[in-house]
C-alpha cells in the first residue's frame, strides 16, 4: 500500500515511546482537521511525549519519525 506524502512533514507527540530496531510507538498527528494515532518507527528510541516529525509514510497506518526541536524556540539555557 502507498503511503500519503501529505503527512510528510507533520508534527506530532509520542503518546508510546519509540525503541529504535525494538519495535515501533505511537504518535499523535493532527491532521484532516482533527487528531489521528499513527505507528511511529525510529532508528534510534525516542521518549514519550517528546516533538517528533514525520519524515516518511509508510502505509497502513505507520510512518517513521525523527525528534523535533522547535527552531523558533529558545535553546534550553536562555530560558533562565
Amino acid at each position: 500500500m502507498a503511503g500519503d506524502e501529505s503527512l510528510i512533514g507533520s508534527i506530532g507527540v509520542l503518546l508510546i515511546a519509540t525503541r529504535g530496531e525494538r519495535g515501533p510507538g505511537e504518535v499523535l498527528l493532527k491532521i484532516r482537521g482533527g487528531t489521528e494515532a499513527y505507528l511511529a518507527y525510529s532508528p534510534e528510541p525516542i521518549p514519550r511525549g517528546s516533538t517528533v516529525l514525520v519524515i516518511n509514510d509508510r502505509g497502513r497506518r505507520s510512518v517513521d519519525v525523527s525528534a523535533w526541536i522547535d527552531p523558533l524556540q529558545p535553546f534550553p539555557d536562555e530560558l533562565d
